[in-house]
């Protein structure tokens, strides 16, 4: 099993479950990262954090333990 932050840039993978509790996964949820989706890294942050994802044609930011809570098939 792994999560978004497994992917090096340029790879896809698909949601298969975002875990966590709360507001974070309120807001991961919000932005359309769903169970099924594709979702593309398209690259890191000089320091590693936080990185930009590529999802159903929208650029997102994300921290990297906000990517913890997102698990690829």
């Amino acid at each position: 099993m792994k999560n978004l932050n497994d992917l090096m840039p340029g790879q896809k993978a698909k949601v298969s479950k975002v875990v966590g509790a709360g507001l974070v996964k309120r807001r991961i949820v919000d932005m359309g990262i769903v169970p099924g989706t594709e979702i593309e890294m398209e690259r890191y942050a000089p320091l590693g954090d936080p990185m930009e994802v590529k999802l159903r044609g929208n650029h997102l930011s994300l921290r990297k333990e906000e990517a913890r809570g997102i698990i690829l098939e």
